[in-house]
């Protein structure tokens, strides 16, 4: 039986990030003949395979038609069986994905039809790399159209009174069941209000200018990337937005995340964010083609602000941003464009770099924040800022051969600025002059792979893959 087209991108997709990150030792069975390269799945079928783009050496044949359960049963051949329970796991999650995938294709046109807003566009584009990223673990078809973002749903928030303070709680509908556990908290009355999705499923619309996060009890890009929101998080991330703020370029703006709470409870908090003035569209949306149709002009200035920012927070003051494609987002006004930062709690900064600056080195709660290894800013650099930020948009906006001049030209321009400082002289090493690119083994460390297993102290900075250096086509 032909497969659907979702579930033959699905799985192509599945196949070529197990192959990316040679889970199993998956690339023993890849061939080369002079029929081309090839690889055998379990039971004997050869599926044909390509030269990748981007992140990886080969992908899946476009014409080749899999069924996800020929590639689910080539991992179940080729896992360790004390992965068993991360296998299963996949599995489930790349059922989950197919089935979003097929809900999504349902109702498209009629979102569409509807005049969807950017972040509703944003998520009717695929993770660049993670290939489940339409699973939400713990969520079925109805959770999906009552609140995911490519539905454009709206929906009122639940409110709960929280021992010890004197004003109810808000929650995500998702999340009453969860909060209700906690001990003394109940259901209350509060204002109606009404809220959208935005791409992020946990941080909610609540107008043009005001977004509200919120703890989901789903998994995303992994099972164990839980949506709850640790103590220590919102702080971490306040304490990391004055930080980004001080060191922000003219042509940068950062959100302000100061107003938060946490009630001690993964599932009992609640952050506010506020946007600047002007036309935002994340920069997720920028490869929608009903966006890039209209946007497709301001790439190059984009990669620009971008990269010689970018550059210069891990040269000067060892920074390194997690600032991917769904964490910034381009602001638009009369004066022109600017580029924004949001959700600044996963990056890394160098103690001794920060206070060689003069500036003050932020009393983060999670001590992963802070590193002095240039090599692990690096590793954020090439797999955060290039490959998401930078590639990702792109190599999906551009012809292939135009994205990859210019974005060695622009990032050689960035790095030309620092001359031959010894960090900038590394990130030139990591990045234009690397026979090979860094990448990150998100799969393996979101879901196959337990912690105890890899080692990684974070699962969404574990690396172990690497790709061709697309910079190096130029």
């Amino acid at each position: 039986m032909t497969p659907s087209p979702v579930e033959a991108r699905l799985a192509a997709r599945v196949l070529d990030a197990l192959l990316r990150e040679d889970y199993g030792g998956l690339s023993r069975r890849v061939s080369r003949t002079r029929e081309g390269v090839r690889l055998t799945l379990a039971g004997g079928m050869d599926v044909r395979l390509v030269p990748g783009v981007l992140y990886q050496d080969f992908v899946v044949a476009p014409e080749e038609r899999l069924r996800l359960a020929q590639v689910l049963g080539t991992l179940a051949e080729i896992a360790d069986p004390a992965d068993a329970d991360g296998v299963t796991a996949f599995a489930g999650e790349c059922a989950a994905a197919l089935a979003a995938g097929e809900l999504h294709a349902a109702h498209a046109e009629r979102v569409l039809a509807a005049g969807p807003s950017y972040e509703t566009l944003a998520a009717f584009v695929e993770h660049p790399v993670y290939p489940t990223s339409r699973a939400r673990v713990g969520m079925g078809a109805a959770d999906l159209l009552a609140y995911a973002p490519e539905f454009g749903p709206a929906f009122a928030l639940r409110w709960v009174a929280v021992p010890g303070y004197d004003e109810p709680f808000p929650v995500h509908p998702l999340t009453l069941a969860e909060a209700l556990k906690a001990d003394g908290v109940r259901e209350v009355e509060g204002p109606e209000t009404i809220v959208r999705p935005t791409l992020s499923m946990r941080t909610v619309e609540l107008d043009a200018r005001t977004h509200l996060k919120l703890p989901l009890p789903i998994s995303t890009l992994g099972v164990r990337n839980r949506r709850s929101i640790k103590p220590g998080t919102l702080r971490d991330g306040a304490l990391a937005e004055l930080l980004v703020r001080e060191l922000a370029d003219p042509d940068i703006l950062v959100a302000d995340e100061q107003s938060w709470a946490h009630a001690g409870h993964e599932y009992l908090a609640w952050m506010i964010r506020r946007l600047p003035a002007g036309t935002i569209v994340p920069v997720a949306a920028l490869t929608a083609p009903t966006v890039l149709s209209g946007l497709g002009d301001v790439i190059p200035e984009y990669l620009r602000i971008l990269l010689r920012w970018n550059v210069r927070l891990f040269v000067r003051h060892g920074v390194a941003l997690e600032a991917h494609q769904q964490n910034l987002a381009l602001v638009f006004t009369a004066s022109g464009m600017k580029l924004l930062v949001k959700d600044n709690d996963g990056l890394l900064a160098s103690p001794s770099r920060l206070r060689a600056a003069g500036l003050e080195v932020p009393d983060f709660t999670d001590e992963r924040m802070l590193t002095d290894d240039p090599h692990a800013l690096a590793d954020v650099f090439v797999t955060i800022t290039l490959h998401l930020a930078a590639a990702a948009v792109a190599f999906g906006a551009l012809p292939h051969e135009r994205a990859a001049l210019l974005l060695r030209d622009t990032l050689a321009d960035a790095l030309d600025e620092h001359g031959d400082d010894p960090m900038a002289r590394l990130l030139r090493a990591r990045t234009l002059d690397a026979a090979r690119l860094t990448g990150k083994s998100m799969i393996i460390a979101g879901t196959l792979v337990a912690k105890e297993r890899t080692g990684a102290r974070d699962v969404n900075k574990y690396y172990g893959a690497s790709g061709p250096n697309y910079l190096r086509r130029a």
